[in-house]
């Protein structure tokens, strides 16, 4: 049987990268997976490759159900209309897992603080911060409706390093403490809210950035600590699974870390142990 049989979750920003790999990880593991972003079938962001339509396909190729909605979540009532129709379509929400992420529209340029351009407040805290701030505030009343719910921000954190950007720290260490926030908030209504950690990923973005494809990833020596989005959706599958998650709420956790705890590996059969800076 499927762990996750009978679970419905929400995957933001799920067209490529880690919302990919989460989506796909959930869907296999029977959970009914929505995903959204703004990249549709003939219309993807940037012209990047990857799509909300084409991670449904992949996961109704591994013998899941996947269910594809065109949201921007800088626009509030996009956000709202994707909680409504979850609710109406299936009655409950059980998993959302907060992933959108704006700053590859811009990048992250490696430059001190005042050389920086203001933009990056936007497209990290705006379409990052905020865009999982205001998916929690449409969520969460359909999440406390269950018995049991769970909560997952997908961040970076190795043990409070600065990363080396200004706004990529600044923003990153805001979800984690939107994680713990939220712990002690929902923790009567038995809904663990987590961070969790990647390392750096092979996502379709870095891949591209290396002239590689995954098939060729290790002729790239810098790329020789990296692991697939599928590692992150393996961890996030494990927690969902875990009738004692609540145990984990308001922490912090590196996915090398749950890979140890719950045993699981890379889809190429890689352990990786947790990134550090």
């Amino acid at each position: 049987m499927k762990p996750l049989n009978g679970k419905v979750a929400l995957v933001t920003g799920g067209s490529r990268g880690a919302g990919r790999g989460i989506a796909v990880e959930l869907g296999k593991a029977g959970a009914t997976v929505y995903v959204t972003g703004r990249s549709t079938k003939g219309n993807s962001t940037n012209d990047w490759p990857g799509t909300i339509d084409d991670t449904v396909s992949q996961i109704e190729a591994s013998g899941g159900t996947g269910i594809a909605v065109r949201c921007d979540h800088t626009n509030d009532l996009e956000t709202e209309s994707v909680i409504t129709q979850i609710g109406k379509e299936q009655g409950k929400l059980d998993i959302l897992v907060n992933n959108v992420w704006g700053a590859h529209d811009l990048g992250i340029e490696a430059k001190p603080f005042w050389e920086l351009p203001l933009k990056h407040w936007d497209t990290m805290f705006t379409a990052g911060v905020r865009a999982q701030l205001a998916t929690n505030h449409f969520a969460i009343p359909l999440l406390r409706e269950n018995k049991q719910a769970l909560i997952v921000h997908t961040t970076f954190w190795d043990e409070d390093k600065y990363t080396g950007q200004f706004y990529y720290d600044l923003a990153k260490n805001s979800l984690i403490r939107m994680a713990y926030g939220l712990s002690i908030e929902l923790k009567q209504d038995n809904i663990a809210v987590l961070a969790v950690s990647p390392g750096f990923m092979r996502t379709e973005l870095v891949l591209k950035h290396h002239k590689v494809n995954e098939e060729h990833w290790q002729e790239s020596e810098e790329l020789n600590r990296t692991e697939t989005p599928y590692y992150v959706g393996r961890g996030i599958k494990a927690l969902a699974s875990d009738p004692n998650v609540m145990e984990k709420s308001g922490q912090v956790l590196r996915v090398g870390d749950l890979a140890k705890e719950y045993q699981f590996t890379d889809i190429d059969g890689r352990s990786i142990p947790p990134f550090t800076l």
